[in-house]
């Protein structure tokens, strides 16, 4: 097998392949999440959210 001629083993590569599609499926999923929030114009949340309100106050010269 090619995993065999690869020096990796057949359960090693099972979790190489496990841990690969879940940071790509949570890739995907953080895109689509940010895009429909771009696109609907929903309210930003987390660390967008505060700068935004910090931007937002007047301060004042002392």
């Amino acid at each position: 097998m090619i995993w065999s001629e690869l020096g990796i083993s057949g359960g090693t590569a099972l979790i190489v392949l496990c841990a690969l599609y879940f940071v790509v499926k949570w890739a995907v999923r953080n895109g689509v999440m940010e895009a429909h929030e771009r696109i609907a114009g929903e309210k930003k949340g987390g660390l967008r959210a505060v700068w935004e309100a910090v931007l937002s106050e007047e301060t004042r010269p002392e």
